[in-house]
């Protein structure tokens, strides 16, 4: 175990001075000063061949292993905390680069990527590949319960607590569960009131991001989202998600009870009134 106020990475290979071909990093406490934590990253490794699956960097704490060195020093700030990459504009850090560039982002207005069929720009390649699928129709995350298939992994996980049953997110203040963290965290804005989605161009704010894209476009007229197939135009992704049933006949919310599916949640909802006998709007 590494001493108080230490993080150690080990070696994948303990081969020191055998003779066979290792790679040393020296310890780098000499660079610290004696009040601070220290890392030691003291690594003996064989030099790991081209175009292969090897990972000869372990982390001493967790046993994490990766391909780079570098890899393995970002790891480590897992168990340190350290978060070198500091924005200089207000007191946000990160722990990765790449962290503080999407963060910029939001100071710059910068989107970089933008999709060829309907203009739509985005800060990460990431979310316009997943953007990109509302044109294609792929839909690679599969379940291996049902033919369902999903463009998003979310959406999957979402689906798939339908056949477990399984939400592990609970709210503390009213039982409410879910199968995703990021619902719990949109949910608890309506016990904290907090709405954290400003508007720049009024005193409106909001507890969602839709929410507030909604708004903008009040301001500007903007509707960024367009259907490859008719030209509409729509200021959510969401609603361009619905829309696109239209086109693919799609019908992904099927009842429990009977072979009834719908386009839309809200369509599920009351036909499930017709086997519940619930009136919820009285």
């Amino acid at each position: 175990m590494a001493e108080a106020g230490k993080w150690s990475l080990t070696a994948a290979s303990k081969n020191l001075g055998d003779g066979s071909p290792t790679g040393f990093l020296g310890d780098r406490n000499e660079s610290k000063t004696k009040d601070q934590p220290t890392v030691s990253t003291t690594i003996a490794v064989s030099q790991p061949k081209p175009n292969t699956d090897e990972k000869p960097y372990m982390c001493g704490e967790c046993g994490y292993t990766a391909a780079c060195q570098s890899h393995v020093s970002q790891h480590m700030r897992t168990h340190t905390g350290e978060k070198p990459f500091k924005c200089d504009q207000c007191d946000y850090s990160a722990a990765r680069k790449y962290s503080l560039k999407q963060h910029l982002a939001k100071h710059t207005g910068n989107k970089p990527y933008m999709c060829g069929e309907c203009g739509y720009r985005a800060t990460q390649k990431c979310h316009l590949s997943k953007h990109m699928r509302t044109h294609t129709g792929d839909k690679p995350f599969k379940c291996d319960q049902c033919d369902h298939s999903s463009a998003h992994k979310s959406n999957l996980n979402q689906h798939l607590a339908m056949h477990t049953g399984y939400k592990p997110y609970m709210c503390g203040e009213c039982g409410y569960r879910t199968a995703l963290k990021s619902d719990l965290s949109k949910h608890m804005r309506t016990h904290t009131g907090e709405k954290p989605f400003k508007c720049d161009q009024c005193d409106y704010s909001a507890a969602h991001k839709s929410n507030l894209n909604q708004h903008l476009a009040m301001h500007t007229g903007d509707k960024p989202y367009m259907c490859g197939e008719c030209g509409y135009r729509t200021t959510q992704k969401s609603h361009l998600v619905e829309h696109m049933r239209t086109h693919t006949a799609e019908k992904p919310y099927k009842c429990d009870h009977c072979d009834f599916s719908t386009a839309h949640k809200s369509n599920l909802n009351r036909h499930l009134a017709i086997h519940t006998g619930e009136k919820p709007y009285m």
